[in-house]
């Protein structure tokens, strides 16, 4: 029983990373319906970023992160304000294929900067070689760390959706942006400022997974296994993305310990494809109603 716990407590914690990935695929699709393909590839230059500032330029861990977290929002804004917006209007597959190109172009650059480059670096945490025992229960602190931060990050994002204008703006366009657009909502700045939250969230998962893995210009495909988080827990849901990022992650971990090698590769699709055979629009997803 002890080590089934292990696994669900190490589990929850990569997949609060997939969580934090698959929200910014949801928020960014719910107000935009684009797919944001280069999303894994905004986590990883959040990694990057975070590096440079806490091991090359010897800032402590939370600033240099929260400073890598800020520029990655900022990138994210920029994105929509001048390639995103100009595309308004266009199908959703020639967006989707930007995205892609946005994601490939994101990590040729990590590459050919210097003091990046191809190589594998690690991000050390201040509570690194540290845990808490419970009742036999090892608990990593950088684990509990995760667990906590997405904790608030979750409650802060529920405080400003649901008792902010801002948030209720947010929450209008993703049902109608014409109807909000009439009723006076700058529809094209709230795009920028979600594309800056998508972004934000991202890179808090690459400031977070960094410590527990190493940072490489790979990184970007660890965030494609927050797509089946988002599918499983219904794309146009938040908490969904949520639930649906931790059961990918303990489904991943509890194959790896029980199952034979390489069936951790494929457990999180295998769980999604079941959960799509029943709920085919996942485990928060609705259908989508409209008056004639």
């Amino acid at each position: 029983m002890i080590a089934f716990l292990q696994q669900i407590v190490s589990g929850s914690a990569v997949g609060i990373v997939y969580a934090l990935v698959a929200l910014g695929f949801v928020m960014v699709h719910k107000a935009t319906q684009v797919f944001n393909f280069a999303q894994g590839e905004l986590m990883m230059l959040g990694a990057f970023v975070a590096y440079t500032f806490i091991v090359l330029f010897g800032l402590p861990f939370w600033l240099g992160g929260v400073i890598a977290i800020a520029s990655v929002a900022l990138f994210g804004a920029a994105l929509d304000r001048i390639l995103l917006r100009r595309m308004v209007g266009t199908k959703p597959f020639t967006i989707f294929m930007l995205t892609v190109g946005i994601g490939f172009c994101i990590r040729s650059i990590v590459m050919l900067v210097p003091i990046w480059g191809t190589e594998t670096y690690s991000l050390p945490s201040p509570l690194q070689g540290k845990v808490f025992s419970l009742g036999g229960l090892i608990i990593s602190a950088d684990h509990a760390v995760i667990l906590l931060t997405a904790a608030l990050v979750t409650a802060a994002l529920f405080a400003f959706f649901q008792f902010t204008r801002l948030g209720l703006a947010m929450r209008a366009i993703s049902q109608n942006s014409l109807a909000a657009s009439y009723l006076g909502v700058r529809v094209d700045s709230l795009f920028s400022i979600v594309w800056a939250l998508s972004a934000a969230a991202a890179a808090l998962a690459g400031v977070m997974l960094a410590p527990l893995s190493f940072v490489h210009s790979d990184m970007g495909q660890i965030g494609l296994k927050a797509i089946p988080a988002a599918v499983l827990g219904g794309f146009d849901s938040l908490p969904g993305a949520l639930v649906g990022g931790l059961i990918i992650g303990i489904v991943e971990a509890l194959a790896g310990f029980y199952l034979p090698e390489g069936v951790k590769d494929v457990a999180a699709y295998i769980v999604l494809l079941v959960v799509l055979a029943v709920k085919p629009r996942g485990l928060f997803g609705h259908a989508d109603v409209k008056k004639v």
